[in-house]
């Protein structure tokens, strides 16, 4: 059984800074992709930041240039750095993963329970 486990969220003020991460458990054979998603109150879950295997990464334009993401493939553990937060950076933070279980012939989607990110004075 694959899980992902979340941890460094909180509440900070604007202009503050997290650091997530989220380490990936189980019989993996092979990970594609590790990234973060969030939702605040009311709204649809929106991509954040990904990074592939190779390194490539992808980063919503709210965030660019505030946000890195970065990956430990031996830990399996990606990590996302959150800098100059606003409060419009409040959500829940989901880690995401596209990746094969051992034993499997194709890779599928797994998510985190998420970790609430709160920007506030």
């Amino acid at each position: 059984q694959v899980q992902l486990v979340e941890s460094g969220g909180g509440l900070v003020q604007p202009g503050g800074s997290l650091r997530l991460s989220c380490a990936a458990s189980g019989s993996i054979a092979s990970i594609n992709t590790m990234g973060w998603y969030r939702q605040a109150p009311g709204e649809q879950r929106e991509l954040v930041a990904i990074m592939d295997s190779g390194g490539s990464t992808n980063y919503a334009d709210s965030v660019k240039g505030r946000f890195t993401i970065s990956r430990d493939n031996a830990k399996k553990t990606v990590y996302l750095q959150m800098n100059s937060l606003k409060p419009e950076d409040t959500a829940v933070y989901y880690c995401n993963s596209n990746l094969r279980v051992a034993g499997d012939y194709t890779s599928r989607d797994y998510w985190g329970r998420g970790t609430q990110v709160t920007v506030s004075t």
